[in-house]
């Protein structure tokens, strides 16, 4: 467990919140809390926060729209972001998916639960830090921005651009691409790219149906047509590999 982790949880039912953070703070967590999209925004200003848990359907901001702010800010975007809600139907979970949520709770649910969710998803965010952290070592490039063909990368600043339009990619598309740009023109596995991704170890099965909807999100944002492979070819079984995108 890592009891030093700040938790900031997001909903607009008074109650809800306290009890959250009653049970958090008796595993060691420190908690935040907030009733909506906007004064969660005002806490993540203001301190650090190693994790979010948020509601959908909120007043004046709403669970959807704090994670696209959230996702826009570099120092934000690799905090794990959690929806705890009572939606839970399959088209609201594909939605969230699709926008590159960590994960979904839904209310009402077991305290247990939700703590095994917040232990593992901390778990896999210091992960995927350290792993970050070895590739940009073994790249000796990890603080210069990286340049593909006509595709240009920030890693500091989680920025991409494509023949300098900007490109907006989720947490999950981000760390993808650079893990493919810093390897540009060799096949990376799939059971790298899941560790990348995800922080899963996991067999090549699982790891690429866990990747196909990635991979086909990330072509779609940097402009492909659905059914083209664009600058990212799959090798089938294997993985894929970023091949320098023209003009």
């Amino acid at each position: 467990m890592n009891a030093a982790a700040c938790i900031l949880v997001v909903d607009d039912e008074p109650a809800l919140r306290a009890y959250v953070k009653r049970a958090l703070e008796r595993w060691g967590y420190r908690v935040l809390t907030a009733g909506d999209g906007l004064e969660a925004l005002a806490v993540l200003e203001s301190q650090p926060v190693d994790l979010i848990l948020a509601d959908i359907a909120m007043p004046r901001m709403n669970g959807y729209q704090l994670y696209e702010r959230v996702m826009e800010r570099p120092q934000w975007v690799t905090i794990p972001f959690l929806f705890l809600t009572a939606r839970a139907q399959d088209s609201d979970i594909r939605y969230g998916k699709e926008l590159g949520v960590d994960d979904y709770l839904t209310k009402p649910f077991e305290f247990q639960d939700l703590l095994a969710t917040v232990r593992g998803k901390l778990r896999r965010a210091q992960q995927l830090t350290e792993v970050s952290t070895q590739q940009s070592k073994r790249a000796g490039n990890g603080s210069g921005v990286l340049t593909v063909g006509q595709l240009r990368i920030d890693p500091r600043q989680h920025r991409v651009w494509l023949n300098e339009r900007p490109v907006k990619l989720s947490a999950r598309e981000f760390r993808l691409l650079e893990c493919l740009a810093r390897r540009t023109g060799n096949v990376v596995s799939l059971e790298e790219l899941i560790q990348v991704t995800h922080g899963l170890n996991t067999d090549r099965a699982e790891a690429g149906a866990l990747l196909r909807p990635l991979i086909r999100s990330l072509r779609r944002k940097l402009g492909y047509p659905a059914g083209e492979r664009g600058c990212i070819e799959n090798v089938r079984g294997v993985g894929y590999q970023l091949i320098p995108p023209r003009e």
